[in-house]
């Protein structure tokens, strides 16, 4: 992967160093300085609806008793954000506003960073070692690796939260900011450039999408689903990819027979082209061919750079200044590479790769334990001593098979799928306490979690497709507009597919040969419908303008999306009433 930017160096340094705060203020106040919960038998008699109880209450000696008592209040994940509000910054609300907030922005750069760092460098590496074709690849990982945070958002929103509207409303709330705002601003901006897109892959791509809509809306208002259902609806990607590599392959063999008729190859279709129809190869690949020059770990590349910035200094100042930026800086990132094997040419540090190998087995134990309520210590010890020898094998090959020099050119798949596995379980681990945040601010704030799925969690993961997707399609040319556009479908129905249909394949296996009952949420109908409407304004309106992206697409498609935003807005404000759908009322 390439260096970083300044700026982004910058933007590193800032979350390092707000980090490091946020750890010294909950080491002071809960570790130093525990919390302590009043004993009160008022409290503990409340019979309320999870933890919405605590908002009876106006005094922060009672709140914070409360949450402290109520098993209802305690954390999914594993910081007790409700007993650091109430408790440790009881007195002071507004701290415990702000603290909280910079550790939601915290974590989405967190989880933005290790997919930009660690995911997609593996997933592409993956690509490359697998030997898959562009229009696989592009249709399966590059999907994952843009998707990776709403996947596992939705399946921990199911499967650890108990909170599924989260996982629903995130994954529809991002879809529908894809599908709407980011094609309306390309289309705004593409306008005067008169570019046009492939129109079999659009039709295709927006069918497809629509008829997934569809059968989650059937779901939904069944209100239950069963494994082999939920397992036939996250199918449907699989269908999906089939067609676009059976469409690639006619087209590919059509072009090559215009060729041997000697035509011009310049009027070939979008479809023979590398870099259409879906067949882009993954972004950020680095070519095989041209090696970097110059090999270095993170620890000499981090040294040059130090250098590189106290040359106009002195001496003992550029010392203590190089040693200050280090300390600023890896409190985010050793954690990730401790434990996440990377085999890159730029990146490489045989100290690394074998501690990563020793303590990656450590890890995922760890995260295992977690996750498996009622654990006995028995048990557990036993998983700890048996990762931790793992770990002590994998270590010790990897130290006799590897060169200080260079990272191993031979057997990378082991280490390929090592870092692919990592970044998934960093992935997952910080997703799971987003979700867990999600989940608190709703109580504290007294909003659905479901609302804050759809906006906050729904634009944080969906920022990053935004950014990509919009200067691809500005800087890229019309085979840039091309793949951003056939992005902002495939994207968001990998993610509803297989997003939401895994969340729902392991949900429903919990409860097998039972159902598994939907979270009724009459919102969702207003989120489905509204999202079909954009997809029905663009599937007809741009046929009609030739397949050019134009202002009058873009423009339709923000108006349905703000149009959504101002009635669910109203809705949780009270400012509107709308009465539940039919199949609600009993």
């Amino acid at each position: 992967m390439g260096r970083l930017t300044s700026q982004s160096k910058k933007l590193s340094l800032f979350f390092n160093t707000t980090f490091l705060f946020l750890f010294s203020f909950y080491l002071i106040t809960n570790v130093l300085n525990p919390p302590k919960g009043t004993s009160t038998n008022t409290i503990l008699a409340v019979n309320g609806d999870g933890c919405t109880g605590i908002h009876e209450y106006a005094d922060y000696e009672v709140k914070c008793a409360y949450v402290t008592s109520h098993s209802a209040c305690k954390p999914k994940g594993y910081i007790n954000y409700l007993e650091v509000f109430y408790c440790s910054c009881g007195q002071l609300p507004g701290l415990g506003y702000a603290t909280l907030l910079i550790w939601l922005v915290l974590l989405f750069y967190l989880l933005a960073n290790t997919a930009s760092e660690y995911f997609c460098p593996a997933v592409e590496s993956l690509s490359r070692a697998l030997k898959l074709s562009p229009t696989i690849a592009g249709t399966t990982l590059l999907p994952l690796g843009n998707g990776a945070n709403d996947v596992f958002a939705s399946i921990i929103s199911f499967t650890r939260s108990g909170d599924g509207d989260v996982g629903l409303n995130s994954v529809l709330g991002g879809a529908f900011f894809v599908s709407c705002i980011v094609v309306g601003i390309i289309s705004i901006l593409i306008s005067p450039r008169q570019v046009t897109v492939d129109k079999p892959s659009f039709i295709r791509d927006v069918l497809f999408f629509l008829f997934s809509l569809c059968s989650l809306l059937l779901i939904i208002i069944v209100g239950r689903i069963h494994f082999w259902v939920a397992v036939c609806f996250a199918s449907i990607y699989f269908v999906y990819i089939c067609s676009v590599s059976a469409m690639h392959c006619f087209y590919r063999e059509k072009e090559r027979v215009v060729n041997l008729s000697a035509v011009s190859p310049s009027s070939r279709s979008v479809f023979g082209d590398e870099f259409g129809e879906m067949g882009t190869p993954l972004m950020g690949c680095v070519d095989e061919e041209k090696p970097n020059l110059v090999e270095k770990s993170d620890v000499e590349a981090f040294g040059q750079k130090q250098r590189r910035r106290c040359l106009n200094l002195d001496s003992s100042i550029c010392a203590h200044l190089g040693w200050l930026l280090w300390v600023l800086e890896f409190p985010l990132y050793l954690p990730r590479r401790l434990s996440i094997p990377v085999v890159s040419e730029e990146r490489w540090s045989k100290a690394f790769a074998v501690i990563s190998v020793t303590l990656a087995p450590i890890l995922l134990a760890t995260l295992w334990n977690t996750q498996k309520e009622n654990m006995t210590s028995s048990a557990s010890l036993v998983i700890y001593m048996s990762s931790g020898l793992v770990g002590i094998i994998l270590g010790n090959l990897a130290f006799m098979a590897t060169k200080r020099s260079r990272p191993p050119k031979k057997c990378l798949f082991p280490w390929l799928a090592g870092g692919f596995l990592m970044s998934i379980t960093w992935t997952y681990i910080i997703a799971e306490e987003l979700v867990s945040l999600l989940v608190s601010l709703g109580t504290i704030f007294g909003i659905s979690p479901s609302i804050l799925g759809l906006t906050v969690l729904a634009w944080g993961n969906s920022v990053g497709d935004l950014i990509a997707d919009v200067a691809m399609a500005v800087n890229g040319g019309p085979d840039g507009t091309q793949i951003a556009i056939s992005g902002c479908y495939a994207g968001p129905m990998f993610n509803t597919l297989i997003g939401l249909g895994l969340s729902l394949v392991f949900a429903s296996w919990s409860e097998y040969p039972s159902s598994y009952v939907i979270p009724t949420d009459p919102s969702l109908y207003e989120t489905l419908g509204f999202l079909m409407a954009g997809l029905l304004w663009a599937l007809v309106i741009l046929p009609k303008k030739n397949m050019r992206l134009d202002k009058f697409m873009g423009v339709g498609l923000l108006a349905i999306y703000f149009c959504f935003l101002f009635l669910r807005l109203a809705r949780v404000l009270g400012i509107l009433q709308f009465q539940d759908p039919f199949f609600f009322k009993s």
